[in-house]
Parts: C-alpha cells; structure tokens; sequence
C-alpha cells in the first residue's frame, strides 16, 4: 500500500484531505467543478458522482448547508473519503457511499437531487487497450466502468426538473456532450472555456445543464490558469490564495 499524506486542501482553512500518490487525487479539475456549481438558497440535497477522495464534497461543505452525498464505486478509494469527512467533521452533513454509477436511480427516488455533480473519466475505452482495468487512476480517467450517456441517464432519472447537472470535461469531446445533452433534454445553460494560457488551445470546459429546462445559453468569459509561469489572480482567488497566503509563501521561501 502506498503511503497516505495529509494536506491542506489549498487555502481553504480547517479544511484537511488524505491522499495517496497512487490514487487520483484531487487536481484543478475537480477545484474549478466546486467552484462552477452554484448551489442555491432552497438546495437541500447534492449528489456528487465519482467522488474519489472527496475533494468535491469537501468544497461544496463550505458553500451550502445541503447534504451532500458521494458516489464511489472503488472500495479503498471509498475508504479514505470516507476518512476524509470524518477527519473534517462533516458526517452530519456528507455521506459517502461505496457504489456503482450505474443503476444509482434504482436506489433513489426520482427526482431526488437539487443538484448533481461529476468529474467523471475524461477517456472513451477501446477494447483493444492496454490499460489496466483495475488501476486506480485508470478507473478515474477512463471509461472503463461507465460511459459519459450512462452517466447521463442516471443523472437524468435522479436530479430534479430544471435542476442543475454541473460536470468538467475535456474540451475536444464537447460536441459529444452537448448531443448527449440535448438527446437526453438536458438545456446547457452555462458553457466555461478553460485556457492554461492565452493563444493556447482549451483543454477543459465546464458545463451547467438543466435537467428539462429551457433554452438560455450563456457562454461565460474563458478562464486562464496561468499567465506566464504564475497562476492568474482568478485561479488564486479560486484557490483562496490571496495576497496574503502569496506574502506568507514568498517569506518562507527567503
């Protein structure tokens, strides 16, 4: 077994999370998904799928008094989160179950969820593959478990009518999602373009979707990671690292 660490998850104070190097841990895409979903005054109950080591869960906990419940389907992945939201004293508010995506909606009411999140598998599977179907990170990244439409009808049996589904995805696979979407009579209300620099290419979106909801596209501002070989002042705030946290690091680091 890997060595388990302890860290800060980024600025956030009080906020701790067990990781493990061999796991996939939580990274910028996983930050920009918390931060993009907006989680309104009357949502009383979040699903987060996938959940990994909590990281989304553990975000969400400082935006909204909702429960929150993560899904996820790899046993000794499941276990730390769950170490997680007790390390952090959060059992009254999130719960994590050691399940499978796929039939969830059979374990839920319908319409059970004012809002549902994912960072899920960002790469199709090809049979002829030579990952390793029972590696961590493989499951994390690809879509050897679940595809992104069997995501999808789970979600859309179990999120309220014109709820929100909130995900980040790679940015090349965006017209596939958004026919998905649209297949499944999900209206895409809000679009975000992820640059790691300007004059490069984006590698990731996030996307806000309601489930039987009308049309009210908004395709927001990009987001730039870094400018130069500094994170933006955006990404900082994100982060919550601000001026301050940048004058404690620069002190410690003369």
């Amino acid at each position: 077994m890997a060595k388990e660490v302890i860290n800060d998850l980024l600025g956030y104070d009080g906020i701790k999370i067990i990781q493990r190097p061999d796991m996939f841990n939580f990274s910028l895409d996983s930050t920009l998904l918390a931060d993009f979903a907006k989680p309104l005054t009357k949502t009383k109950k979040i699903l987060d799928l996938g959940t990994g080591n909590a990281p989304i869960p553990l975000f969400l906990s400082l935006k909204t008094n909702a429960k929150i419940i993560g899904i996820e389907i790899q046993k000794d992945v499941f276990e730390i989160a769950k170490r997680n939201i007790t390390l952090n004293n959060l059992d009254g508010q999130i719960t994590i179950l050691n399940d499978d995506i796929k039939g969830l909606s059979k374990k839920f009411e319908n319409s059970e969820f004012d809002l549902i999140t994912c960072n899920p598998p960002f790469f199709k599977h090809k049979e002829n593959s030579n990952v390793n179907k029972n590696d961590y990170k493989t499951i994390a990244r690809h879509e050897v478990l679940i595809t992104l439409e069997e995501i999808i009808i789970e979600v859309k049996r179990l999120l309220k009518t014109k709820s929100s589904f909130v995900m980040v995805h790679r940015t090349e696979r965006l017209i596939e999602i958004i026919n998905l979407l649209t297949k499944h009579n999900f209206a895409i209300k809000r679009i975000r373009l992820v640059y790691s620099k300007k004059g490069e290419n984006s590698h990731m979106v996030l996307i806000d979707a309601s489930n039987n909801g009308s049309n009210g596209l908004k395709i927001l501002e990009p987001l730039y990671v870094h400018e130069g070989e500094e994170y933006t002042k955006e990404i900082l705030d994100i982060f919550r690292y601000g001026k301050e946290w940048l004058y404690e690091k620069t002190k410690k680091l003369s």
